[in-house]
């Protein structure tokens, strides 16, 4: 493509982070004549989770109709406007329960269907948007003149003016494909088609896990309801030895889906950026991890639910999750798991929140906010302390899901260990793994199997990993890092070995965070700190250091919301007309 005065648009990944970035383009009314969406799979819309590349009929999302961020049509009217005999548990006589999560291969498909309606909203305004699916970036390098070139496999070379990567989930392999019973991730399902007729090591214990207990336990088994509507699970005679050991560091289930009151997420609760700037200039340059907690979280409880906020009131960070994980684990983790399922059934069916956790959900979503301006200190306290606990809550296990784990683990087929920090695993002869591990009680464990699975979810990618070595070499791109606030602790860190403590050359000390350096417009930065004005990023598996609460479709929607805000600033009257 010839270089000439037009402004083109680039989407590096045509997944959901693409939909809500060009549905966003088309609201803030950015003025472009191009609009260019690179996709290597052959649909819009879905990206991996939603696709084949992520799910089968027998996953299910963790969202209902009525959490859906809003697009051109509710997935309601989808239904009734595409009928559809593929999902009987979820649409029936034409209808859907909007309280029910969705079948993730359904939810996939209207995706791609809004994708589409959005397509032809731009070209109705003479935006003109070229969808390349079953194409894949090989490279992006910058040109002198300030725009991009971009290399496809298909040896294409064109050109845009602003880049935003929307490359979505990356699965790296280490012995998948090369050792017997080794496995990544469970992803796609479609490559797990035979029974398994011995135990199978999980490592994770969350929706990834529930992930691959969906797949094998339909693989190897069948589910049913007795005659008084009670599930049961009966192994097929190829399977007989098939069990489950999940591996999980926390040694706990995630928390259920309960009921959610409509301003879950006020945008009144976040920090808007002129308070963020205005806080770090009366205390020294970083928002309080502690601040932000008693904002977004305590302000909530405490409006919602005066009762329980007199319990904690007075707690600090490390007090009250104390408080909130010491029940857990004292508790049996299937036992714990019955019970919130019982409180969760009780919130579903009165309508009533259960405040803690739906806070503790809001304050995740809106600490993304302020957490570039932590200090490495409050950075590590967070990670450390509260990010355990809030990975339980905001898993949102759907009831479904609980309800064939529960049976399994009934059955004598799923159980789960606690593990230690230094535990490995590693491949077994040929064919498997072995885990080693100290349980609770110091006694060493060693156990070999023939199929291991990883399946503790999205690994957060740095520098290195990303694939696009021209704005590496160009230095567009570079690691987050975060400052500390008292330099003695991170000399103590550094002492300690822990490799995450750099020493700059002006002395200071910084912690480097996992995946690349944005801004809060999501804006690059490089290694001087310079904004990268027309480079956005957006790929889930390179922003959790700066975004700790980075994925699922409202995360998209926000982040898209953002990005196309900063693209509106400069000068823009566009030409589109949403309701053309």
């Amino acid at each position: 493509m010839s270089q000439n005065d037009s402004q083109t648009i680039a989407l590096i990944g045509g997944g959901p982070a693409a939909l809500f970035s060009l549905k966003h383009i088309l609201l803030k009314q950015i003025q472009t004549d191009k609009i260019i969406i690179f996709e290597k799979n052959g649909h819009l819309g879905m990206g991996m989770p939603y696709s084949n590349a992520g799910a089968g009929h027998e996953h299910v999302a963790n969202v209902s109709a009525n959490e859906l961020p809003e697009l051109v049509d509710d997935i309601e009217t989808f239904v009734t406007e595409y009928p559809t005999d593929e999902f009987p548990d979820y649409i029936k006589n034409g209808h859907i329960n909007r309280d029910q999560v969705i079948p993730r291969l359904l939810l996939g498909k209207f995706l791609e269907n809004q994708f589409k309606k959005y397509i032809k909203m731009a070209k109705k305004s003479h935006i003109d948007v070229v969808g390349l699916t079953n194409t894949s970036v090989q490279d992006i390098t910058t040109v002198q003149d300030g725009t991009f070139k971009i290399f496809t496999d298909n040896n294409e070379q064109l050109v845009a003016n602003v880049v935003i990567l929307c490359t979505g989930h990356q699965w790296l392999k280490s012995f998948e494909g090369k050792h017997k019973g080794w496995y990544d991730s469970p992803y796609p399902p479609s490559k797990f088609t035979q029974h398994t007729n011995h135990p199978v090591a999980v490592k994770g214990a969350s929706l990834t896990a529930v992930d691959i207990i969906r797949t094998l336990s339909r693989l190897n088994g069948e589910f049913k309801h007795d005659k008084d509507d009670k599930l049961t699970y009966t192994l097929h005679s190829k399977s007989r030895n098939f069990k489950i050991d999940l591996y999980s560091l926390s040694g706990l289930l995630p928390a259920l889906r309960f009921h959610s009151e409509d301003d879950a997420f006020s945008t009144d609760w976040k920090m808007s950026f002129k308070e963020i700037f205005e806080y770090k200039k009366n205390n020294g340059g970083f928002v309080d991890l502690d601040y932000v907690f008693d904002k977004n979280f305590k302000s909530v409880v405490k409006n919602k639910d005066p009762e329980f906020y007199n319990e904690i009131s007075e707690l600090s960070i490390e007090e009250f999750v104390d408080k909130m994980m010491k029940l857990r684990r004292e508790l049996d983790s299937f036992d714990l798991f019955k019970a919130e399922y019982a409180e969760a059934e009780k919130s579903i069916k009165r309508h009533q929140s259960i405040t803690w956790k739906e806070a503790l959900t809001a304050f995740s979503y809106a600490m993304n906010y302020p957490a570039k301006h932590f200090s490495a200190e409050d950075m590590l306290r967070l990670n450390k302390t509260l990010m355990p606990l809030i990975s339980i809550i905001i898993a949102a296990l759907p009831q479904s899901s609980y309800r064939e784990m529960i049976t399994l683990y009934d059955a004598g087929i799923l159980q789960l260990s606690n593990v230690d920090r230094e535990s490995t695993v590693e491949p077994f002869e040929n064919e498997g793994a072995i885990y080693r591990y100290q349980t609770e009680s110091g006694d060493s464990k060693e156990i070999s199997y023939k199929m291991y699975v990883d399946a503790t979810g999205q690994s957060a990618m740095n520098l290195s990993d990303l694939p696009f070595d021209g704005l590496k070499e160009s230095g567009f791109v570079s690691s987050g890092y975060l400052s500390f606030k008292e330099t003695e602790e991170a000399i103590e860190l550094n002492k300690k070995g822990n490799k995450q403590i750099i020493k700059g050359y002006n002395k200071n000390f910084y912690l480097k965070v996992n995946g690349l350096s944005i801004n809060d417009h999501f804006q690059a930065l490089d290694s001087y700190g310079k904004v990268q004005e027309k480079l956005y990023i957006m790929s889930v598996a390179y922003i959790g250091g700066l975004n700790p609460d980075y994925s699922g479709l409202d995360f998209c929607d926000t982040a898209a919301d953002t990005i196309a805000e900063s693209l509106a600033m400069p000068k823009m009257i566009s030409k589109v007309d949403l309701g053309a």
